[in-house]
C-alpha cells in the first residue's frame, strides 16, 4: 500500500517522547533502529486513513508506562529510500488523519523536506 501525504509542522511534542528511555529501549529492540528524536508528520486523506486503521491487526507495539501509553507501530519507507515506522500512540492528540514517521535521521534536513512538501509512503 502506498499513501501520498503532505508534510506539516507537528506539536513538537514527538522530540521529547522519542527521547523518554522507556520508548527509546524498545524502539532499538522492536525497530531495529534508535529514531531520531523527533517525527515527520504527514496529513493524509480520510480514505487512506480508515484504510491504514484497518491495518491494527498487522501492527507492532511497544509498551509505555502508566503515565506514557503505549505505542502501535507499521513498518514503512518515505519516498522509497529512507526505512522507519509510522507511529500511532494511543495517547494522541492528532486525528487519524496525521500519520507520524520516525527514522534514524532528521529528514526535514536529510531530504530537505519543508512544509506543503508531498511525500510517499510504502506500507507492506
Amino acid at each position: 500500500m502506498e499513501i501520498i501525504g503532505e508534510i506539516i509542522s507537528g506539536t513538537h511534542k514527538g522530540s521529547y517522547f522519542m527521547s523518554l528511555e522507556v520508548y527509546k529501549e524498545e524502539f532499538r529492540k522492536k525497530l531495529k533502529f534508535e529514531p531520531f528524536p523527533g517525527t515527520l508528520n504527514l496529513k493524509i486523506s480520510p480514505e487512506n486513513a480508515a484504510h491504514i486503521s484497518s491495518m491494527q491487526d498487522k501492527m507492532g507495539a511497544i509498551k509505555g508506562t502508566d503515565n506514557y501509553g503505549d505505542v502501535k507501530f507499521l513498518p514503512a519507507k518515505l519516498n522509497g529510500i529512507v526505512d522507519g515506522a509510522i507511529l500511532f500512540p494511543v495517547k494522541t492528540e492528532h486525528s487519524p488523519e496525521i500519520l507520524e514517521f520516525v527514522a534514524k535521521e532528521n529528514l526535514r534536513i536529510t531530504l530537505k523536506l519543508k512544509d506543503g512538501d508531498q511525500a510517499t509512503l510504502k506500507i507492506d
